[in-house]
């Protein structure tokens, strides 16, 4: 039977088919079963006849399935204003029996809520009463409603029941009006409260607002009505519950002078677009007065002036302030308590009236000093101790008329170019005078005093601009015929200075201007043609001629002539730069035939070239002919033979090509052979042909004269391809030797078509696979042509059903499958290919082709016969036989042998089959509980015993049912039910507990396999009962209620079968009642809301209150959490409480400030199930006010002044006062003192100040001088108990911290003091009169006018050891009062000496004193010694006094320093970065001057001693002032002599030495000439030869350099430019021989011309060690030394340089 999975069964009983119901049946799973029945005949002998029928199998209903809700909404909405009777949802439910369709009631299950009520008929929900969602009796607005569905039903009793829960939700409607908790509001607040602070409500006022509607409906914004803008409140907006804060919003109107009171309205409004509801209440806020306005000045700022020379208590100004406030606090309060500024020490400060009068008058009077003064008048009202305000005020010192002008230089200096009528650089002389400008006494005019007899320069008097009238001609300042030695020739002018004042105030400066020469003479040459004729093999260096010139510049380098050829000698010819001879180059090639286009004449272009710079200098031009005479000695060259391609065909005696070759001399007789030697050639493989296998030469003939080329034998390419063949060329004509020139012909024999393709093989022989796929190859075909047309085409010819079979690839012959192949049909493919060649005209060849078709086993098996079902029964023994399977396979041999295979995982191990014969049997004790039926599968495979493992064989499979008949022999078994079955105390009485399954592995159709429930044991109170729904299923129901009944209970269930004897089983079952969540917590502690006070400073963490509250369920219905609930303010975040503890504490830190009263909501709540519930408790938390805020102050600096010398205590000063943010709250908290303490800058305890009064006084007596200014810290501290610790340092962000900065005023205590109790110094008989020469310096400790000190001579003048003083009658010498310069006060003449003391006395204004003694040395210049030092002056004053020091050390004389100046040059020149020192030395013994030469013989003694002193200066010479004449004595002659002779012969050996070097380098080099750069480019340069690279230079070159490269050393050597270019062309390049020895030997030997870097400055690569080199001045950077080079050479004594140079051209 088929159709059905375990459902029927059917057995034959007495012949019949007996269908038996086996599995459960379900009308609700499937309610029609299609069965498909066999029947098969008994027959033993024979065919065994089968025959099949349909049965239709129909379930019919019963009642045994509750009802099933099908339409059911979880949640539902309704609105709060829906009106009675409103329908809310709808639910429905079907019988659960499908085929029985019982109507069925809805009911509600009865509860708290008599809201809603169900229509029994329909399921509609509808109300039954007014609904609010704000009333406490729901949860949140929220309803869970219980439904119950029961089925009417007649035939079951009770009828089926189910249950499903619903929640509707009721939504809000706008009903609820935001409403405040007090009526009215009465607060105060200072006037003077900043922004945000919040006002303080009186009486007790809660500021709450609430509105229960939900979302947008219970929002409500919080504003002001009438305020004018004062005020404003927070937090704006709420959501149901806010607390709200008014806080100051512009605290510029809060006046209590214009304001005391304000009244208005705070409203709370809903934030909804339609219909808004709102309400309000009158707010009235009381301003407090408070001290709140300053002093205010009736002007911005005071300005006004006073003389410098004005008298004590002249009135300087009057200052008024006012202000606003009423007693002390207003006008007549205030107070004039501090003056400051720069002069606040000469002026006194009337502090009532304001008015300022000079107290004494000092240097701050003096404009020239300060023309204007700051300072700063400060008012206090409250009789000086309140607030305070501060004016500025200007006073200008007007001016009176003392100071000379001032020139701005010592001395002027101007270069002047010949024959200009600028200078260089233009001449601006400025002086200034120190009084007040835009007046006459401050008016200067310039005129030339003296130096210009002839009026060649003229100044603007008003300007000061110096310029020449007419040009100079340096060569008319030089006597005729002479020559200056240097370009430069000074003229010295005087120019005077003076003001408009009467009487005018003048001053003199000298004016230097150098006369410098410029090259305008150029040279001219003796003619201005020169010719010459040479032969073309002329040698290189040969002289050809001499070219002459000459200049009439004045000065050198500008009348200094140097020749080079501009243009024309193309690398050919060079002239020596100093003779002007014209030489061949070395290495020059004079062949005109090596010239492109052929050059026999030359014409040079030759310059001759004075010293000017760049564009000055000048030249002159004359052009010399050079005729080249030719001399025939070229070699003959070939033109390029190429290749040649000649037919294997070629006719015999066929020209084929001609050779040639050209001689570039005249009338060459040229001669041409073939050359055996040097011809080769090769086969088309490239094989190397030997002429004894085939003799080629023999094959062609040349013709000697002619040059043609011709066939003189047939060709065979297949021989030979080609042939490269050797060509020679001699010129019978050549003048010396042989010349002969060879060169390589290549022929390339080109091929015909004659011969046949040829295969590989006669013929060929293959075998195939039928069936092979399309192709696949089966054979090769290959044919090969000897000739250049290899290219082979392959074509099939035989029978037509051949070609179908196979394909033939024309161009590879290629034979794959074209279709496929049945060898039954075909066993053998004949056929032949033929072969053609793509030669014209073609040639082929024929080759024959056999191909064997093979087998495949192809078929696969097929069983006989339509066994399909078997039935066996259950206890049938192992080897029972049941079936015998037929197959058949068409294929033969092994391919047709079938071996049969029963698939195990079918039979699971309990059927076997004989693979030879067919035969399935039983193979293992069968069990119809554990298996009712087999699907076996059946395999047949033919090749089984070779194909199967490596899967060539090929099979067949069939499915045969097996169905097992039952026997009866299983007990039932129950399904496991794990831990109690729970139900809850209000569980309804006959519904369903739980539901009791078992199962029986007997069939389910017959009686063994039917089950029955009972209880046997547990239940004694009768409140349960089983229910059999089928026969393996029951219930469990209530039989009554289960009220207050909770507990555990355990019954026994049994299970028996129908079967006799019948088995049983039983099990026990636990069912557990529970507590129902019926009791909400209420709270024991406190039982009502209350109101905590708690400090703003309490701890986060502290304890603010313990709730505790009951529940009377049991069990987790009674266990209670508690949480806060969320507000609008999230005020409830500061706070947080335990969930099991209800345990309140402080999470956050609380600020009065910020908000002072906080409501917060606790929720008990319990853990029921399936709803908690909660009961709410409302805690008012007010933050009591402590003091949070520290004092501060509102500056960061304070001043104040002590006098220095004060008694202690004598003198106090009051701090500034700190302000409060603290909130004041009259009614509770009493105002909190402020304590200041010093926290740094005390150590000394100098100081104390008053914690109290904050008054600052000085401890012990003061001094000035050893400190002028004290710094301390103060800090102020509502902390009066404990005194803080000192701190580090000032933070200006710690508003607590004031810097107080204490300036000590002085008094005259301190007398001057010289800064030396013995001055020296020395004067010039040179000196003029009145000249300042030296300084007596006297210091004073004090300050002001107290530090000012006058200087006087007291005494006479002693003269001692003196010479041509008799005349002198007044003091020779004058101390200046102010400054204490010392002055001569005659006037010198040569041949006076001596030395002069006297005592100087300096006081300050108190009479205060001290004196010195002055010791002045009359000296000749040729007396001072000058020290040239790398310093500036300026560098040099700051520590002249460490030189003289230490030089009076080391020698033991006294040292005077009579001046230092910028260094002056040899040339007039003078250079900044230099310092011309001039000293003299006092023999200590005889105050005696020392001599020059005596001071060097003692600085050359302490030269060790002087050597850090001389490097921390710079000492670059030291040298007498004047040059020192030689004793013409003969001992000093001698000593010259030898030395010079000496140097002489030493000179003389380095040149002969450096001659050889030279020469034998020469002889090595391979070199050809160079070619220079233009001559005055920057990219020549004797610094830009740095590793050999001289632009177009032989590199290795000493004789033979470039003159234009000399030009480069003179004007690069002295440049300070460190730019330096580089030249982008190397005539190395082309000329360079790779001669490493030669380079090696020369880098080795370090030439001159190689240096070790590339900046203009490094001079001193040239030189010998120890040479020193002059430097430039920078004011002369554009003046360069003009001398000719051989001069420089000769000063620097290098024999290298100072070779004979030979130039190029470029």
């Amino acid at each position: 039977m088929d159709g059905d999975d375990k459902t029927f069964g059917i057995s034959t009983v007495n012949g019949k088919g007996v269908i038996r119901l086996l599995g459960e049946l379900d009308y609700e799973r499937k309610f029609l079963y299609q069965l498909r029945v066999l029947a098969i005949d008994r027959a033993n002998n024979g065919r065994v006849n089968t025959g099949t029928a349909a049965l239709l199998v129909q379930v019919q209903d019963v009642e045994d399935q509750p009802p099933v809700f099908v339409a059911v909404s979880p949640v539902t909405r309704v609105s709060e204003d829906a009106r009675v009777g409103t329908s809310v949802l709808q639910v429905k439910a079907i019988d659960g029996d499908r085929g029985i369709n019982n109507p069925v009631t809805y009911s509600l299950v009865p509860g708290a809520q008599t809201s809603f009520n169900i229509d029994p008929k329909t399921g509609i929900i509808f109300t039954q009463e007014k609904l609010d969602r704000e009333s406490p009796d729901n949860s949140n607005g929220a309803y869970i409603l219980k439904i119950i569905a029961q089925e009417n039903s007649k035939v079951v009793s009770p009828p089926p029941t189910a249950s499903t829960e619903v929640t509707i939700i009721i939504t809000d409607i706008n009903d609820e009006i935001p409403t405040f908790r007090s009526p009215f509001y009465e607060a105060v607040v200072n006037e003077n409260a900043q922004t945000n602070t919040p006002i303080t409500f009186l009486k007790g006022a809660l500021p709450q607002v609430y509105d229960h509607d939900q979302g947008n409906n219970g929002t409500f914004q919080m504003f002001l009505d009438g305020d004018k803008g004062i005020f404003e409140v927070t937090p704006p907006k709420g959501i149901n519950e806010a607390s709200f804060l008014i806080r100051v919003k512009d605290p510029t109107k809060l006046d209590f002078e214009k304001l005391t009171f304000l009244n208005f309205s705070i409203i709370a409004k809903e934030m909804v677009l339609n219909n808004p509801k709102y309400s309000l209440v009158p707010v009235t806020v009381h301003i407090k007065d408070m001290n709140d306005n300053f002093p205010e000045f009736t002007q911005p700022y005071y300005e006004v002036s006073v003389r410098e020379n004005a008298d004590v208590g002249t009135t300087v100004a009057w200052i008024q302030a006012l202000d606003d406030d009423s007693g002390n606090f207003g006008t007549q309060g205030i107070r004039y308590t501090s003056l400051g500024g720069s002069m606040s020490d000469l002026l006194s400060l009337d502090p009532v009236t304001g008015i300022i009068t000079i107290k004494s008058t000092g240097p701050s009077f003096d404009r020239e000093l300060v023309s204007r003064h700051y300072l700063t008048v400060e008012a206090r009202d409250d009789l000086g101790n309140g607030n305070r305000n501060s004016v500025q005020l200007v006073v200008n010192i007007e001016d009176v008329n003392d100071n000379p002008p001032i020139f701005l230089r010592t001395k002027y200096e101007a270069r002047l170019f010949e024959n200009s009528i600028d200078f260089e650089s233009p001449l601006l002389l400025e002086a200034h005078d120190n009084d007040l400008n835009g007046t006459q006494n401050s008016k200067i005019q310039f005129r030339i005093a003296s130096g210009d007899p002839f009026g060649n320069f003229s100044i603007d008097p008003t300007l000061g601009l110096m310029q020449p009238l007419t040009p100079i001609d340096f060569e008319q300042l030089l006597p005729p015929g002479k020559v200056a030695i240097t370009n430069v020739l000074p003229l010295n002018l005087v120019v005077l200075a003076h003001d408009m004042g009467d009487p005018s105030l003048a001053s003199e400066v000298p004016v230097v201007i150098y006369v410098q020469d410029i090259n305008d003479h150029a040279p001219l040459f003796e003619h201005s043609q020169y010719a010459r004729s040479i032969h073309e093999d002329m040698l290189g260096g040969s002289s050809i001629m001499q070219v002459k010139a000459w200049d009439d510049d004045g000065s050198s380098p500008n009348n200094v002539v140097v020749y080079r050829i501009q243009e024309g000698a193309e690398d050919k010819f060079v002239i020596d730069a100093e003779t002007g001879v014209v030489s061949v180059a070395h290495g020059a090639n004079l062949d005109p035939d090596r010239t492109d286009p052929k050059t026999t004449r030359y014409t040079l272009r030759v310059v001759a070239l004075d010293g000017g710079i760049g564009e000055e200098q000048l030249q002159a031009l004359a052009i010399v002919n050079i005729s080249i005479i030719d001399v025939n000695n070229k070699v003959p060259v070939f033109l390029d033979p190429g290749v040649l391609r000649v037919k294997e065909n070629t006719q015999v005696g066929q020209y084929i090509h001609k050779i040639q070759a050209i001689d570039p001399d005249d009338k060459p007789i040229l001669r041409y052979r073939l050359d055996a030697s040097n011809s080769e050639a090769r086969s088309e493989e490239g094989t190397l042909i030997k002429s004894s296998e085939y003799d080629f030469m023999s094959m062609f003939e040349l013709d000697p004269i002619s040059g043609y080329l011709r066939v003189v034998k047939i060709l065979d390419r297949e021989r030979v391809e080609t042939i490269r063949l050797g060509l020679t060329v001699e010129d019978l004509a050549a003048a010396k030797g042989k010349q002969v020139s060879s060169a390589i012909l290549t022929i390339i024999i080109e091929d015909e078509n004659d011969n046949n393709p040829k295969f590989r093989r006669p013929f060929y022989r293959r075998s195939v696979t039928e069936n092979s796929k399309n192709g696949v190859t089966i054979i090769n075909i290959v044919a090969d042509d000897a000739d250049k047309n290899r290219t082979i085409t392959y074509s099939l010819e035989g029978p037509r059903s051949t070609a179908e079979f196979v394909h033939l690839d024309e161009d590879t012959g290629e034979v794959v499958v074209a279709s496929k192949i049945d060898r039954e049909q075909t066993p053998w493919l004949n056929f032949t290919v033929r072969a053609t060649d793509s030669g014209f005209p073609p040639r082929s060849s024929l080759a024959d082709v056999f191909i064997q078709i093979l087998d495949e086993n192809d078929n696969n098996p097929f069983f006989i016969g339509d066994l399909n079902n078997i039935t066996v029964r259950e206890d049938a023994p192992v080897g029972t036989e049941i079936a015998v399977i037929e197959a058949q396979d068409p294929d033969v041999g092994d391919f047709g042998k079938i071996t049969f295979l029963l698939d195990r995982m079918s039979s699971q191990g309990k059927f076997q089959i004989n693979a030879e014969t067919g035969i399935l049997s039983v193979a293992d004790v069968l069990n119809r509980e554990e298996q009712s039926s087999y699907l076996l599968i059946i395999e047949a495979w033919d090749n089984y015993q070779f194909g199967y493992a490596t899967g060539e064989s090929r099979n067949a499979f069939k499915q045969i049912g097996v169905n097992v008949v039952d026997v009866n022999d299983e007990t039932p078994v129950f399904e496991i039910i794990y831990g109690c079955v729970t139900v809850n105390e209000f569980h309804p009485v006959r519904e369903v507990v739980t539901a009791i399954k078992a199962s029986d592995a007997d069939d389910p159709n017959t009686p063994n396999g039917r089950i029955k429930f009972s209880i046997i044991d547990g239940n004694e109170q009768g409140m349960f009962k089983i229910e059999n729904i089928d026969f393996t299923t029951a219930r469990i129901v209530t039989l009554k209620s289960l009220k207050k009944l909770y507990g555990n209970y355990t019954l026994k269930i049994q299970a028996q079968d129908l079967g006799i004897p019948p088995n049983s089983a039983t099990m026990d079952l636990e069912i557990c009642v529970t507590d129902f969540n019926d009791n909400a917590p209420r709270f024991v502690n406190p039982t009502h809301n209350i109101t905590i006070r708690v400090p703003e400073n309490a701890t986060i963490g502290s304890t603010i209150i313990e709730v505790k509250a009951e529940d009377d369920d049991i069990g987790p219905n009674a266990a209670i959490r508690y949480r806060l609930k969320p507000d609008s303010t999230n005020g409830w975040k500061t706070f947080s409480i335990n969930d099991k503890t209800g345990v309140v504490v402080l999470k956050e830190p609380l600020d009065r400030e910020r908000q002072k009263i906080y409501q917060v909501r606790v929720e008990a709540y319990d853990l029921g199930i399936p709803t908690a519930l909660s009961s709410d408790l409302e805690l008012t938390i007010y933050v009591r006010n402590v003091n949070d805020y520290e004092p501060q102050f509102l500056v960061n600096e304070f001043f104040v002044n002590f006098t220095e010398h004060a008694a202690p205590s004598s003198e106090k000063r009051l701090l500034v006062e700190t302000v409060d943010r603290d909130e004041v709250d009259e009614l509770d908290d009493p105002p909190t003192p402020v304590c200041y303490y010093i926290v740094i800058g005390n150590e000394n305890e100098l100081f104390s100040l008053d914690a109290v009064t904050h008054e600052l006084t000085v401890m012990r007596e003061l001094d000035r001088e050893q400190q002028e200014r004290h710094v301390l810290v103060v800090k102020a501290t509502e902390d009066c108990l404990e005194i803080p610790t000192n701190i580090s340092a000032f933070d200006p962000s710690d508003d607590t911290l004031l810097k107080v900065i204490i300036q000590i005023l002085d008094i005259n205590d301190n007398p001057p003091h010289f800064v030396k109790k013995v001055f020296t110094g020395g004067v010039s008989t040179d000196a003029d009169f009145g000249t300042e020469f030296m300084q007596v310096k006297a210091t004073d400790a004090d300050v002001g006018e107290n530090a000012v000190v006058k200087y006087f001579q007291i005494g006479r003048i002693q003269k001692s050891l003196t010479e041509g003083l008799e005349n002198i009658q007044k003091p020779p010498f004058l101390v200046n009062e102010n400054t204490g310069a010392v002055a001569l006060n005659f006037d010198p003449q040569k041949g006076m000496k001596g030395y002069f003391d006297f005592m100087v006395l300096a006081n300050d204004t108190d009479g205060l004193q001290d004196m010195a003694r002055v010791y002045i040395y009359l000296l000749r210049e040729d007396q001072r010694v000058k020290f040239v030092l790398r310093q500036q002056p300026a560098e040099i004053r700051e520590k002249i006094d460490i030189l003289r020091e230490v030089l009076s050390n080391v020698t033991g004389a006294i040292v005077n320093v009579d001046e230092y100046k910028i260094h002056e040059n040899h040339d007039g020149s003078v250079d900044k970065t230099k310092t011309d020192l001039y000293i003299h030395l006092v023999n200590r013994d005889d105050n005696s001057i020392m001599e020059v030469t005596d001071v060097l013989r003692l600085v050359d003694e302490n030269i060790e001693l002087l050597d850090a002193l001389f490097k921390e200066f710079n000492v670059l010479d030291t040298q007498p002032a004047e040059a020192l004449a030689l004793k013409a004595d003969t001992e000093g002659l001698m000593m010259i002599w030898l030395v010079g002779t000496t140097i002489f012969l030493g000179l003389l050996l380095i040149l002969v030495l450096s001659i050889c070097l030279s020469q034998r380098a020469r002889y090595k080099r391979q070199l050809k000439a160079a070619t220079v750069a233009a001559f005055g480019s920057n990219e020549s340069g004797l610094n830009h030869a740095t590793g050999g690279q001289v632009p177009n230079t032989n590199m290795h070159s000493v004789e033979g350099s470039n003159p234009m490269w000399m030009r480069a050393y003179e004007n690069e050597w002295y440049k300070e430019d460190e730019s330096v270019s580089t030249s982008e062309r190397d005539s190395l390049d082309e000329n360079a021989v790779g001669n490493e020895e030669a380079r090696t030997n020369m880098e080795g030997s370090k030439p001159f011309c190689i240096y070790n870097g590339g900046s203009s400055n490094n001079v001193s690569n040239l030189l010998p060690e120890g040479t020193a080199v002059k430097e430039r001045n920078d004011l002369n950077r554009s003046v360069i030394y003009h001398e000719n080079l051989y001069q420089h050479l000769d000063k620097i004594s290098n024999p290298l340089i100072a070779k004979k140079l030979e130039t190029t051209e470029l």
